[in-house]
Formats: structure tokens, sequence, C-alpha cells
């Protein structure tokens, strides 16, 4: 376990650190995130917000891999625990995302995706052998995940996409992908009590589709692609389209309803193992909507 990797970093209370331990090194973060130093706060807040989401913190979630380098990160004499860090500005997100069959879980630090996991959760193996995640049950889980949230233009791009994707062709007046823009261009200019949100749009998405299809591996790169365009900081949103999509795609490729990607594609959040629901029937020749859940984000910030 990462965790464990790092308390083995001294001896005898002694640190064998020559510089100070990175998300980088530990999470595998990208861009400035993966050289900043471990912080105490930052793991703070990440307990924070797995407490909030997940009930408790996780034995081997992303907050136990931050308090242990941030303990040898002090211990060494790089930081002190009253530092105070970027990434509490910026803060940290844990989600919870139920569908059929599983439960995902995902961690972000200032709105970098750098854990995942995907626990099987009882359900009835027939209906997870006969249905199939869809794009529009997707697009449903994001609504509740993130739903609050008003629609910013990644969002809207990210809806743009997965219609194409559902429907196969352009997006239609007045429907989903249409709604979306709109809300991304008018949000900015009206009161907070005003905006349109994430499930203004999307709570219905599977009924509001003229056409919906299985969500793949490819859809889901395709709808990241489109989320990264829109989005100011070159991330995904926590927990939004682009995530709800990833996570369809993997529970159906898990249970043997759609292939592989063909490729290595980019990924809303990082790839963990994805162990397939017990039982899993062969593939079934034609999808059946499945009914998709999400819980709120847990989210911690510095004010």
């Amino acid at each position: 376990m990462a965790s464990e990797q790092v308390s083995k970093m001294h001896e005898d209370d002694v640190s064998l650190l020559e510089s100070p331990i990175t998300y980088g090194n530990i999470l595998g973060a990208k861009d400035n995130l993966g050289s900043d130093t471990v912080l105490p706060e930052d793991a703070a807040l990440m307990q924070s917000a797995e407490a909030r989401t997940f009930g408790h913190t996780k034995k081997d979630g992303a907050a136990a891999v931050m308090q242990a380098a941030a303990q040898e990160n002090v211990k060494a004499g790089f930081v002190k625990d009253g530092d105070h860090s970027e990434v509490a500005e910026e803060g940290v997100v844990a989600q919870e995302i139920l569908v059929p069959g599983a439960e995902i879980d995902l961690e972000y630090v200032a709105g970098q995706p750098v854990m995942a996991s995907v626990t099987p959760t009882p359900t009835d193996s027939a209906f997870v052998g006969s249905d199939a995640i869809t794009i529009g049950d997707a697009l449903e889980a994001a609504a509740v995940g993130a739903g609050d949230r008003p629609v910013d233009l990644s969002d809207a791009r990210a809806i743009q996409s997965a219609v194409q994707r559902a429907t196969g062709g352009p997006a239609t007046s007045g429907g989903l992908a249409a709604s979306a823009m709109s809300a991304a261009s008018l949000n900015p200019r009206v009161k907070t009590a005003d905006k349109t949100t994430l499930a203004d749009i999307l709570m219905d998405a599977s009924i509001d589709l003229d056409v919906d299809k299985v969500a793949t591996q490819e859809d889901a790169a395709k709808v990241l692609d489109a989320e990264l365009r829109g989005s100011p900081t070159g991330e995904p949103n926590p927990g939004g389209v682009a995530a709800a999509l990833q996570a369809a795609a993997d529970l159906n490729e898990s249970a043997g309803l759609v292939g592989p990607a063909s490729g290595n594609h980019a990924r809303a959040f990082p790839l963990e193992d994805t162990p397939a629901p017990p039982n899993t029937p062969a593939p079934a020749p034609a999808p059946v909507a499945a009914t998709v859940e999400g819980k709120a984000l847990g989210h911690a910030k510095e004010d």
C-alpha cells in the first residue's frame, strides 16, 4: 500500500528523505500539483472530505497516503504542522457514484483526479447481466452526484458530446445539449439563486434523449475530451459528466457488456482494478436502461 511504503522511509524516527514528498511521488499527480509538497493541512482536509462522503476515512484512500507523506515531510523538517498550501485554497473532493452492481469512489486534489476504487455491491445477477448502463443513465448520475453545481462551458460541451454519442447525430434545438449551452452562456450573468444547475438539465436525461445507447470506453474518452476543451483549468469536473461516463463505461466493460477501449485513451479518473460482478452472464444483445444513483460530493476547502 502507498501509505505503508511512505512509512518505511524512516528508521528509528530518523527521516531518510533527501527531498520533500510531492503529490507526483505518492499519487501520480501531474503539472504544478505533481511538484507540490504534501502538507498536514492537505491531509486533514482530505480526511474531512472522506468522512463526509463515505462516513469514515478509507484505510487505503488518498487521505491515508497524504497523511503518511505529510508526517514524513514534517519529520524531515521540510514543512511544519501549521504550514498553509495552495492545495488548501483550491480544495479537495471525495465522491461516491452508485451504479447497479458497484460503488465507485473518486478522490480529487486541487481539481485533479488522483485516486479511484471500485467495490462490488449486492445486486440481482440477472439484472446486471441483462441491463447495461446507458449514456442517459450516466448523465442522470452526474445530475445526482454534482447536481447543485451551476452548468458551465465544460459541462455544456461534455453534455453536447454525450448527446451526440447517444443519438448518433447533431444536437437538436430544445434538446439537452442546446439547453446546457444556453445555461452555460446565461449563468455568468445571473445571481446564484437563478443559475441553472446540472440537475435542472440532466435529472431526466434517459427520458429526454430521443435515442440512447450503452456507454462504452470510446464514449467516455470523447466526452472527457469535450469537457477538457471547455475547462479553464484543463482538468475534468469532480464528479461531473465525464467522470459519470467513465464510471458507466468501466462497469459495462467489467460486466462483459461492452469491449475494452482500443488504444490508450485518456480517463476522467485513475484506472484501478474493476472486479466484475459475480455470476455475470454473457452480454445481452440489446441494453435496457438501468437506474443509476449518485451521492453528493464531500468537498473540503480552506476558506
